[in-house]
Order: structure tokens, then sequence, then C-alpha cells
């Protein structure tokens, strides 16, 4: 039994450490904990109710008022001249009102379709910071891995460069090679030390910048991470098609030339006439000396039809026709640059992955090259200090852009995905 429970305990840390290590797992932290996200969540609820506030102008209203009044008549003499005794009275009236209003030229219509498009914008403008907030997230969790890679790759090389040098002043004392020799290989471990100065104040930009982004402490180990895949458009048709369908920004460009349509036909029904319906009910007490009490009940109904108002209509509806004018110009633009941008984005993508398979080729053949050009040297054949050291600079080099080129492919994928509004957490899959 408790040989079971430490296995079990076991098992449950290392899910918890792989689940740590994960990209998605920072992508919900982000999501959770950024306070720009936070912010639009907020907002897309003040929006959603503008819906119920439109929907109140077809409602009728119902207001209760009531007064109390206290009045005292003294020095009251008739016209004969004979003085009345003083008066006190005490009115109390109870009233309750009910309006509803009939017609008012689609105003209504319009202001509540106008708030279910304001609530679509915020959705879209929400989906964006959302995609901004994992474009962000990922990006900063492969770029942290990237730099973490990138220093641990100079560590190495600083490492060997120092045995390096260590076996050529053995080598040097026996005459084996020259005092020039000796002094290329200082020069080279000189060299590793400040790139290696280089990588590991990236490295703490990167944890900095990660742990800005995602609200969490970067993790200690990035060797083994658990790589995320995507669900990608297979070709440029596709991907163009998805963005002008689910892009967000182009989505946000429509849904404000349509709220520039409804405003202008609420401003052009306040030349409508309009017509409300009003029922009350009066209750009056001690009203008058020869009136105890009374009720009053009233219907009115009202029709108003604005003729002149000092031109103040006319000219809103030329502005909001402007303005229907201006987000149409601004829809064909937004158009014109997601197409761009989702095309720029496929290329780069593309290129993406045949940078891959060219650093994965160099990668392979440099360190072909290095294991035997180092074989070689050490063997005392004729291979020259300089040839290491060029062949472990290639090495190097091949190593980070290879780690790059991982980076770059991911960061490519999450900006393809971004333009054809598909980045969210059911794009992101464990594989």
């Amino acid at each position: 039994m408790i040989k079971f429970l430490i296995s079990l305990l076991f098992i449950f840390k290392f899910n918890v450490l792989i689940a740590e290590n994960n990209a998605l797992f920072f992508v919900e932290t982000a999501l959770k904990n950024n306070p720009k996200i936070k912010a639009e969540r907020e907002n897309l609820k003040a929006i959603k109710q503008n819906e119920g506030i439109s929907r109140s102008e077809f409602l009728p209203s119902l207001t209760i008022s009531g007064s109390q009044t206290s009045t005292e008549t003294s020095k009251i003499i008739d016209q004969s001249g004979s003085r009345s005794s003083d008066t006190k009275r005490n009115t109390e009236t109870k009233k309750i009102s009910v309006d509803q209003k009939i017609f008012q030229g689609f105003s209504g219509y319009n202001n509540f379709k106008k708030s279910r498009l304001e609530f679509e914008k915020a959705k879209n403008e929400y989906q964006q910071v959302e995609q901004d907030t994992i474009l962000s997230s990922v990006s900063a969790f492969y770029d942290l891995i990237f730099k973490y890679k990138s220093k641990n790759f100079n560590l190495a090389n600083l490492d060997l460069f120092e045995r390096q040098v260590e076996s050529d002043r053995s080598r040097l004392q026996k005459g084996e090679i020259s005092l020039t020799d000796l002094a290329q290989s200082e020069s080279s471990l000189a060299g590793a030390q400040a790139a290696l100065i280089k990588a590991d104040t990236q490295y703490i930009s990167a944890v900095a910048e990660f742990e800005r982004i995602n609200r969490v402490s970067a993790p200690p180990n990035l060797e083994n991470n658990l790589d995320i895949s995507f669900s990608m458009p297979e070709n440029l048709d596709e991907a163009l098609e998805l963005a002008n369908s689910k892009n967000p920004s182009l989505a946000i460009a429509r849904i404000n030339l349509a709220i520039s349509e409804k405003e202008l036909k609420v401003e052009k029904a306040k030349l409508s006439p309009s017509a409300t319906l009003n029922y009350s009910k009066t209750e009056n007490s001690d009203l008058s000396a020869t009136v105890d009490e009374d009720e009053q009940e009233t219907v009115k109904a009202t029709i108003s039809w604005p003729i002149i108002q000092g031109g103040k209509n006319f000219s809103s509806i030329k502005k909001f026709k402007h303005k229907r004018e201006k987000n149409s110009l601004l829809l064909s633009d937004k158009e014109n640059e997601v197409k761009s941008q989702t095309a720029t984005s496929w290329s780069f993508y593309q290129s993406a992955e045949s940078v891959l398979i060219s650093t994965e080729a160099q990668l392979k053949a440099a360190e072909i090259a290095n294991e035997g050009i180092t074989l070689e040297y050490d063997s005392g054949n004729a291979r020259t200090t300089l040839d290491v050291i060029q062949s472990r600079s290639l090495l190097l080099e091949a190593r980070i852009s290879h780690a790059e080129a991982k980076k770059d492919l991911i960061v490519s994928k999450l900006r393809l995905l971004s333009q054809v509004g598909g980045l969210n957490l059911k794009a992101l899959k464990t594989p």
C-alpha cells in the first residue's frame, strides 16, 4: 500500500512538472492574469448591458409618486368685512403613471440593432486581445527556450576552448605546436567568454520579458519542454479565405460600417412623427373645504412631429452620412491590408519551414566536420589549431541557427494563425 501511494505521488509530481513546462500552461496563465485581457472581459460585460438598455425603449415605464402638503390660512375676511376663523388643511396626493412609446420612427429598433452590433464588435476586440496575448505568451516562451539553448551552447563552447588552451599549452612545451597556435586558441577562448556573457545577458532579458507577459516565474529547466503543434491552413487560398471570414480586425471594420448605417437611420427617425400613450391614476385626500377625497383616471395619447429645429437634424444626418462613407473607405483599406498581411505571413511560414530544413542539414554537416577535424588534430595530423577553431565556430553557429529556426517557425505559425483569426486555445494541441 505504501509503495502504491509513493508511486502515485511520484506520478502526480511528474505530471505537475510537465504541466509547468508546457506552453499551454503558460498561455492559460497569461489569459487568466494578463491585465489587458481582464480589462477586455469587463468591457465585454459592460457593452452587453447596452442591449438591455435599448430593449427598455419598447417596454412601458411605471412611475409612482406622492406628495403631502400642509396649508394654513389665516386672517380671512369676506367682502362684507366679516372675519372668518383660520383654517388648516393637510392635502395628500398619490399618483401612478404608466407611459408607453407607440412609435418613434424606428429609432428604438435601430438603436437596439446598433447595441447588438456594438456587442459583436466588443467580442471581436476581445478576440483580438486574446490572440495578441497568446502570440506574446508563446513567442516569449519559445524565445526563452532559444536564449536558454544559446546560453548552453556558448557555455559548452567555452568549456571546449578552455580544454583546448590547456592541451595546447602542454603541446607547446612538447614542441608539437607553435606559440602562434597557442595565441590563436587563447584568442578564441576570450571570444568564447565574451559570447557567453552576451548570451547570458540575452537570457536574463528573455526571462524578464517572459515573466512580464505570463505573470509567473520562468521555468528553471527548459531541456525537456513540451512542444505544441498547430492546426494550420494547407495553402494560401485557404488562408486568404479564413482571413476574409474570421480576421477580427476585418470583422471590426465591417461592424463599424454597419453601426454607422444604424446611426444614420436613428438620425433620420428623429424627423419622423412619434406617438406615446399615458395612463395615470391620482388619489387626493382633504382636497378642499367641500371635497374630502377624490380619484382621477386619465388616458392621454400624444403625437408629435418635429418640423423645424434650426437645421440641427439635417446637419446630423449629413454628419452620419460622411461617417458612413468614412467607414466604407476604411473597410476597403482594411480588406486590402488583411489580404496583404495574410499573404506575407504565409510566405514567412513557408520560408521558415525551408530555413529549418536547411539548418538541420547545416548542423549535421558541422557536427561531422568538427568531429573529424578534432580527431585529426588530436592525432597529430596536418590539421592546424585554426582548423579546429573554425570548425567549432561553425558548429556553434549551426547549433544557434538551428535553434533559432525552430523558434522562428513556431512564431511564423502563430502570426499566420493570428491573421486568419484562428489563434486560440483550440488551435493549440499537444503532439
